[in-house]
């Protein structure tokens, strides 16, 4: 039992179990005179694990950034082919009154007798459709009595000229052509004077 009274814990050196007090003496002074290497490496990191630790962070970093790049891509496709796909909805939605036109023209046409009633139901019909096509940028290229021109028309047929006055002119028109915001989306048919 007096071992156990003159035992005590060393307060310097706790990772050493010690007995006895002349143990604990000198292992007291050598720990006091011999300096630790360890204690020195941890102060300075090693330079390959801290390139390493960036080459990590870099390499996660570029992860991100391309999983971040390819859904911005994939996002973009899919708002790209809705808006092809729904583009022209406001145009067609614009168009279903003509038709409501036509269906009621067709309807009526049965039951008239009236050629000049049903003549001016077209015409009516015809119009309007007209102005629908200005609204949205569609023009009539004009041909009566204008200088052939190879941009706008098409020369179906070259017949001698009628008078003088005619000669590279347009004397007829087979089929309109048109523009849409003064772009050619349909060259005119015409037939040229020579």
């Amino acid at each position: 039992m007096e071992t156990e009274k003159n035992y005590q814990e060393p307060q310097e050196c706790p990772q050493q179990e010690i007995t006895t007090e002349d143990e604990l003496t000198k292992s007291q002074c050598a720990d006091a005179e011999e300096p630790t290497a360890t204690t020195e490496d941890d102060k300075v990191a090693d330079p390959v694990e801290v390139l390493t630790a960036q080459l990590a962070a870099l390499n996660d970093s570029h992860l991100r950034l391309m999983a971040e790049y390819d859904n911005y891509r994939k996002r973009t496709l899919k708002e790209k082919s809705d808006l092809i796909r729904n583009g022209g909805e406001k145009v067609l939605t614009e168009l279903l009154p003509v038709i409501d036109d036509f269906e009621r023209a067709l309807e009526n046409i049965t039951d008239t007798s009236d050629a000049a009633a049903v003549k001016e139901g077209v015409e009516l019909i015809y119009t309007k459709f007209m102005d629908y096509l200005q609204r949205q940028g569609v023009r009539r290229i004009e041909t009566a009595e204008q200088p052939f021109d190879a941009d706008l028309c098409e020369a179906i047929a070259v017949i001698p000229a009628p008078t003088e006055a005619q000669k590279g002119m347009i004397v007829d028109c087979v089929k309109s052509g048109y523009t849409l915001n003064e772009k050619v989306i349909r060259h005119a048919h015409v037939v040229v004077g020579e």
